[in-house]
């Protein structure tokens, strides 16, 4: 698909570990983990009790009394997500049209803690099935709906073109930054704040993922609990987080000096029409996906320096991309580093996406490939090079980042360097 260029201008982070792109930087290079014990609820009698939580208080980082007391911890997050990007993008939005200003955000289980909270106490605890409504908070409705937290960051940014809320489950984050690149390839829009935002760490959420057994119940070693490619590997962590990236059309972002991270060069989506939660080993749907991202590139695989991988830390998923990575790229898989950010910083859902591609935008603007934590055993059905431990320097022009979501999701973005594009 032909169209406009578009550049990244702009990132802002909220991660385990560290808000802003910062702290969240600096722990990824440095291999380190924030996996710990759940704190935000008391999580005994849960099979998996661990979780990356995030250290956040509302009022601290810039939220005001109204916000920090009706907002969902996800819209929180979400709006210091944006608040750094739109700052670091240094776009001045009284130049722009607003209605030439979009907003594309992602999210797999929205308001959920809000949710969930409010339900417990219109219920007197899960007593009653007949709820009392006139127990209920007025935000209630903005709980259930997940584009309420869109709709926050389009205030925040006084957005007047389009605004979405993408949920597709755990490639949310991808798909919601691919929607926004092609707002502005497309030419919808000018400027397009792009991300997801995830709070899961909740009853209700755990409750799930216990039930299918798909997190690691290593609660006595959380810091080790999220262990990608790893032969001994039990399950992934659960996380929570945001990440929102500016998009921009690249000959406006570059007459202004603006400083370019890189650019959004291909996108890709595919479906496995299989299962719920289960993957074929041969990673054919992910595979095809890549393909298709790259040829919008318009790149061979041999260009690709760095593979961000979905990496979650099950048997299954880690296998199924490992195939795909050999199906799509052929020889040159064995020779590209891959890594998994989410052994550092847990598995966020729908965020984790968009902070991946905050990772990669940085891996590009720095020339560091991080690292997968928690990688000494090596599992030898993943057989390529997994980055273990260490961030590594080295030239990185072309990442392709991928995610595999319940339901068959499988998504592929392509970014490149804007050094590849001068050349």
């Amino acid at each position: 698909m032909s169209g406009r260029e578009v550049v990244v201008t702009g990132i802002g982070v909220v991660a385990p570990g560290g808000v802003g792109r910062k702290a969240f930087w600096d722990l990824l290079t440095a291999g380190r983990t924030a996996t710990r014990a759940i704190s935000l609820f008391d999580a005994t009698g849960f099979r998996s009790r661990i979780a990356a939580e995030v250290d956040f208080d509302p009022l601290a980082h810039g939220l005001n009394p109204e916000q920090a007391r009706t907002l969902d911890r996800a819209a929180q997050f979400a709006l210091v997500a944006a608040r750094e990007a739109l700052g670091d993008s240094g776009v001045e939005f009284g130049r722009v049209p607003p209605e030439r200003v979009g907003v594309s955000l992602g999210s797999a289980v929205g308001c959920t803690i809000k949710l969930e909270d409010h339900y417990v106490e219109v219920s007197d605890g899960g007593k009653h099935w007949r709820v009392d409504p006139a127990s209920a908070v007025a935000p209630l409705y903005d709980y259930l709906v997940p584009s309420s937290m869109a709709r926050e960051v389009a205030w925040l940014a006084g957005a007047e073109g389009p605004v979405s809320l993408t949920s597709t489950g755990c490639t949310s984050g991808l798909d919601a930054v691919g929607h926004g690149f092609r707002l502005v390839q497309e030419g919808a829009a000018d400027i397009v704040l792009a991300g997801a935002t995830d709070a899961p760490i909740s009853p209700i959420t755990v409750a799930c993922f216990d039930a299918i057994r798909a997190t690691s119940p290593d609660n006595a070693d959380p810091e080790h609990a999220s262990r990608p490619f790893d032969r001994t590997r039990n399950g992934f962590v659960l996380g929570e987080g945001a990440a929102v990236l500016v998009l921009e059309e690249a000959g406006a972002a570059r007459r202004r000096g603006a400083h370019v991270y890189g650019r959004i060069a291909g996108f890709a989506g595919r479906s496995n029409a299989f299962h719920m939660t289960g993957l074929k080993p041969d990673g054919r749907e992910m595979a095809e996906a890549i393909r298709q991202a790259l040829r919008e590139a318009r790149l061979d695989p041999e260009a690709v320096d760095y593979i961000n991988a979905h990496g979650s830390g099950t048997k299954q998923n880690d296998r199924h991309e490992t195939a795909a990575f050999k199906d799509s790229l052929g020889a040159h898989a064995y020779r590209t580093p891959v890594s998994s950010i989410k052994s550092m910083v847990g598995h966020s859902l729908g965020a984790i996406g968009s902070i991946e591609l905050a990772a990669c935008a940085l891996a590009i603007d720095r020339n560091v490939v991080p690292p997968t934590a928690n990688l000494h055993h090596a599992d030898p059905e993943c057989d390529l090079d997994y980055v273990p431990l260490t961030a590594r320097e080295r030239r990185v022009d072309t990442v392709l980042s991928v995610g595999s979501g319940f339901g068959g999701f499988q998504t592929a973005v392509v970014l490149t360097s804007d050094r590849a594009v001068a050349a």
